[in-house]
């Protein structure tokens, strides 16, 4: 019996799509649906024979797991709660998105372990499980409303053709499925990109869209300084870690990226595009530190979400991160470790600037170690 076929792009309300779908799933029905990258069939976690036939029709290795979607970073977490940092890191830059995260499977309580036992043998059938969260909006909304998680597998034939279109899905795999959501051609049409995740090390398993400087710079250490205007004090301090980085890792300055570290600078109430105060150039300048060219910034909920180190120069600037971006609150620190502030020396003379630009140096000195452990290695290193 051939599928049901619905074109998204001709529904106004796609909640009874959604409906349908997730019916299908719970029902132990395999379901095409349209993802940012290509086509994938997709079972209930839950249902042990919909993944079962789910990969013996994909013609998955036993040994190479299916993926596991889930909603978010933070169910994520459910599934493998001693997710490393650095894998951390990775799920929240890149989800929703177009990568695919290998990651050990250790933890003896994970929610994996409820998972019945040939789905956990498919997702996770050595000591690894790969989790993604697909940036398309119907995926998310099967995922919202879908007891437990999806098994997703690329609708692809043989010679690992990759379905970039419905009708090459239904070409592939009609007889198999009930549904088939139609989205048109796939936003990107290659697959997501596979990055396996050790302890602190990344390697790209399985090329796809996103490139692996791209998934490099993902993968770096940020470390973004907040005050109020981004125009002292925070640009000092990036500039100034930007520069003692650099000594140790035997760089210039502006070669620190390519070595694992993003430094930024952002203002609580900063406008777009403002220049560095005169005093703060000059004062930089004497340290051999280039600040000619900043453009302050606001503070940004995706600055917040990607920075692993968020330094703020006062309490008050902290508790103002805090009150609106409370789940970074393990994130979110304070320059001076003694709990002390940065005072502010806008409007004051250029040796109230040395002076601020002497005390970050000091904090600083006592970040670096930290800072410097969090650095990734990658398949080069």
């Amino acid at each position: 019996m051939p599928p049901r076929i619905i074109d998204l792009r001709q529904t106004e309300d796609t909640r009874d799509v959604v409906h349908l779908a997730v019916q299908a799933l719970a029902e132990g029905k395999l379901v095409a649906l349209p993802t940012e990258t290509v086509y994938v069939l997709a079972a209930s976690g839950l249902r042990e024979s919909a993944v079962l036939k789910l990969r013996e029709i994909c013609g998955q290795d036993p040994k190479h797991p299916l993926t596991l979607a889930v909603k978010s970073a933070d169910e994520a977490l459910d599934y493998i709660p001693n997710l490393v940092p650095l894998g951390r890191r990775m799920a929240r830059r890149c989800w929703p998105g177009p990568v695919t995260l290998v990651v050990d499977d250790r933890h003896p309580d994970g929610l994996l372990r409820q998972l019945p036992g040939s789905s956990q043998k498919a997702v996770a059938p050595g000591d690894a499980i790969g989790l993604r969260v697909p940036a398309h909006q119907i995926v998310q909304d099967i995922l919202r409303l879908l007891a437990g998680p999806i098994v997703m597998a690329g609708a692809g034939g043989a010679e690992n053709r990759h379905a970039v279109t419905a009708q090459e899905a239904v070409e592939q795999h009609g007889e198999n499925v009930q549904l088939v959501l139609d989205d048109g051609r796939s936003r990107f049409g290659q697959p997501a990109s596979a990055v396996r995740i050790i302890d602190d090390h990344w390697e790209v398993v399985r090329p796809g869209v996103v490139s692996v400087k791209t998934l490099k710079r993902l993968a770096s250490t940020m470390i973004l300084f907040v005050c109020t205007g981004n125009t002292c004090r925070s640009p000092m301090a990036e500039t100034l870690l930007r520069g003692l980085l650099a000594t140790r890792l035997g760089c210039k300055p502006d070669e620190v990226e390519e070595r694992g570290f993003v430094v930024m600078s952002a203002g609580i109430a900063a406008m777009m595009g403002g220049r560095a105060s005169p005093e703060a150039v000059d004062v930089m300048a004497a340290r051999e530190l280039d600040l000619r060219n900043h453009e302050s910034q606001p503070l940004t909920d995706g600055l917040v979400r990607n920075a692993d180190y968020i330094l703020a120069m006062t309490r008050s600037h902290r508790h103002a991160i805090l009150q609106e971006w409370p789940e970074a609150a393990s994130r979110v620190h304070l320059v001076c470790r003694s709990g002390g502030d940065v005072a502010d020396p806008i409007g004051g003379p250029v040796e109230g600037y040395r002076r601020c630009a002497d005390q970050i140096t000091v904090e600083l000195e006592t970040w670096i170690e930290r800072i410097m452990e969090s650095c990734p290695r990658t398949e080069s290193s």
